[in-house]
This record gives C-alpha cells, sequence and structure tokens, in this order.
C-alpha cells in the first residue's frame, strides 16, 4: 500500500446522496452524480470524484447511513436541483493508494490506523475521503484519504 502525507485544498463539491446501508447501492449515487457530470461537461481527464460516506456503520444503524458521491466542481459551474452542493474543508491527509478491489480495501482499513498513530498523527475532524481520478479509475485504483492532525 502506497501512503502519502497531503494537504488537501478545500474543494467545492457537487453530490449525490444515498441514505442507508453501505455497499453495492452506493454505485446508483456515483452514476447519478455521472450523468449530471457528463451532461454539465465536468467528467474528463481532469475530474476529481469522491466517494464520502458520513457516518460511522459501527455507531449508526445501517438504514441511516449516508454516502455522498461528488465531483469537484469549479466557482462558475452552476448547479440545479438535481444534486446537492458543499464545500470540503482543507487540510492535511494521509493518502492511503490501494486497489479497488473489495479485498484490497478490507485490508487497508486494517492497516490504516496503525500507519497513523506510527507516523505521529491522529484522525482529525473532518470526513474520510475516497478519491478518484480517471487515471485511477482507468487503472483500478482509489485513495483513502483520512484526515490527521499530530499527536
Amino acid at each position: 500500500m502506497n501512503i502519502k502525507v497531503e494537504t488537501v485544498p478545500k474543494y467545492r463539491i457537487g453530490y449525490v446522496r444515498q441514505v442507508g446501508p453501505y455497499g453495492p447501492v452506493n454505485i446508483q449515487a456515483m452514476e447519478r452524480l455521472k450523468t449530471w457530470a457528463k451532461e454539465n461537461n465536468l467528467l474528463d481527464e481532469s475530474a476529481i470524484m469522491l466517494g464520502i460516506p458520513q457516518d460511522n456503520p459501527k455507531t449508526t444503524i445501517p438504514e441511516n447511513c449516508r454516502y455522498d458521491a461528488c465531483i469537484v466542481i469549479p466557482d462558475d459551474c452552476q448547479i440545479d436541483s438535481s444534486i446537492s452542493e458543499a464545500e470540503l474543508p482543507a487540510g492535511d491527509y494521509l493518502i492511503f493508494k490501494v486497489k479497488h478491489t473489495a479485498e484490497d480495501i478490507q485490508k487497508a482499513w486494517a492497516e490504516i490506523l496503525p500507519a497513523i498513530q506510527n507516523r505521529g498523527y491522529q484522525i482529525d475532524d473532518k470526513p474520510i475521503i475516497e478519491r478518484y481520478s480517471s487515471e485511477m479509475i482507468y487503472n483500478h485504483f482509489c485513495e483513502i484519504c483520512v484526515p490527521v492532525k499530530p499527536l
């Protein structure tokens, strides 16, 4: 697993929210977002897609878990009623690049908490993000971005 520290800039995002158990249904939210992004000429090789699980499934019942499928949008992009808009704050993240398979992501999560502590960080109070660039999608990779602050 490839790990690096990165200061992620503030992002303006357009998103589609899925409420319910995390899993395959999250793909439906991402597909709705991609359709909107294509219609608005935002889905090109420079696009940054994000998946943001908003709730911890260990403390939130599955029926109430929120997942946001997001795309970073420029300041001049007009939002319509088919998607929502938000701002993701800037911050320091540990970036874990992993193969985008259920097995590899599950394995990565087992290694993430020790890796954070071994580097002298703790998790910050911002959302954990799955980040996808066009290149990563084509090569079946994603980045798990964990917000951190020094111990």
